[in-house]
């Protein structure tokens, strides 16, 4: 029960955070235009955005894991 609440909560923010993230943002990103370099180095807040991602990601698949297991 507790798993599929934190679930929820970490997904709404994945989906915020993602939104937040500004790199390729337009209908030009999608077809690879826009800025072509990928390895620039991230900044501030963008860089605590996308850290702050990537953790959500890691937790969200470990509550899905255990949400299986138990």
């Amino acid at each position: 029960m507790y798993f599929s609440i934190a679930q929820i909560v970490i997904s709404v923010i994945l989906i915020v955070l993602i939104l937040l993230q500004e790199r390729s943002s337009g209908l030009s990103g999608i077809f690879g235009g826009g800025e072509s370099d990928f390895y620039a180095r991230r900044r501030g807040m963008e860089r605590i955005i996308f850290i702050a991602t990537i953790v959500l990601i890691i937790i969200f698949a470990i509550l899905s894991v255990l949400s299986l297991i138990i």
